[in-house]
């Protein structure tokens, strides 16, 4: 066993809101015995903000208060990760990163459905066209870690279940 990681890998979920991070992480979790962590859930719980963005009616995430409050948690491996940025958390952290891809005509769906309009609705579509988590990813750690993954059907879902379920085995069985 990798002593930098005795509880196993750590796995990022990343994607524009609305890509399905928080159904795919949750259900690894309960197939991997991973830790799940929804960092959004974690900001609330323990109120890690700097304030509140009247533009995009949310609070304003203060990434150095997350970073300290995951330090420990995250060190000995085996936790999923599930946030919709990823460029401020250590490379030193992940041993993969998954980055959700949806269409945008789901995608448009699934953020009315969650209740977003206006500016917020269009910014999360354009932030998906133009591929801007996927850059972040690929900008913030090492190119060969990093996995594009559908996320449109509950076929892609279930793939990409098979897929990373499969890879944290074999993380285990070769650390």
């Amino acid at each position: 066993m990798d002593s930098r990681r005795p509880n196993g890998p750590n796995v990022l979920i990343t994607g524009t809101p609305g890509t399905g991070k928080t159904t795919l992480g949750a259900e690894l979790a309960q197939r991997t015995g991973l830790n799940y962590i929804n960092v959004g859930d974690l900001a609330k719980q323990e109120e890690l903000y700097d304030g509140w963005d009247a533009q995009y009616q949310c609070p304003i995430l203060n990434e150095d208060r997350v970073i300290d409050e995951l330090e420990d948690t995250v060190n000995p491996g085996g936790n999923i990760v599930d946030y919709h940025g990823c460029d401020f958390f250590p490379e030193r952290w992940f041993d993969i990163v998954f980055v959700l891809r949806t269409d945008n005509t789901i995608l448009y769906k699934r953020l009315e459905q969650k209740g977003y309009t206006g500016k917020k609705l269009e910014d999360n579509i354009q932030c998906e066209i133009f591929q801007t988590i996927l850059e972040e990813a690929v900008d913030s750690y090492n190119k060969d870690i990093v996995h594009e993954l559908p996320s449109n059907t509950s076929d892609d879902l279930e793939a990409n279940l098979d897929k990373i379920t499969n890879w944290v085995d074999e993380w285990k069985n070769s650390h």
